[in-house]
């Protein structure tokens, strides 16, 4: 799969306290334009994952060509991953990363099992595009411009 070049998003939900959680996914594909649904996988093991369950809403932030660092930190395994991070709430809660050139705000319509995996499908309840700037690109294993 290293091959299929993709873009580079940072999911984000809130946890049961309302603290902001994210992790970095390439794995976020349009399921349908109408209506308007995508879906992401999410990890049994993540610690976000409890989160999808609860709230069934999340935000997919698209990362510019600048943002590798954000995505970065979003696929770590640190704690604060928000401590550096400009941020607002979205419309459904989860925060929406300053300096994308978009975002979606989800709600989870269906789920279903995948493996060590659960495919979420969100139908977009809102969206915005900055309308300028690259996206960031993952293939090879590394991270890509256009």
């Amino acid at each position: 799969m290293g091959l299929f070049a993709t873009g580079v998003t940072v999911v984000t939900v809130l946890d049961d306290e309302g603290t902001p959680k994210g992790f970095t996914v390439n794995s976020l594909t349009s399921v349908s334009l109408d209506p308007p649904l995508v879906l992401v996988c999410v990890d049994l093991s993540a610690d976000v994952y409890p989160c999808f369950r609860r709230d069934r809403v999340f935000a997919v932030n698209i990362l510019s060509e600048d943002q590798e660092k954000i995505s970065r930190t979003f696929a770590s395994k640190i704690e604060e991953k928000f401590e550096e991070v400009s941020c607002r709430p979205g419309k459904l809660g989860p925060p929406l990363l300053d300096g994308c050139i978009g975002h979606l705000e989800c709600r989870i319509i269906q789920d279903y099992p995948g493996g060590d995996h659960t495919i979420f499908v969100g139908q977009v309840e809102a969206s915005e595009a900055a309308g300028d700037g690259n996206p960031l690109l993952f293939y090879g294993g590394k991270y890509a411009k256009l």
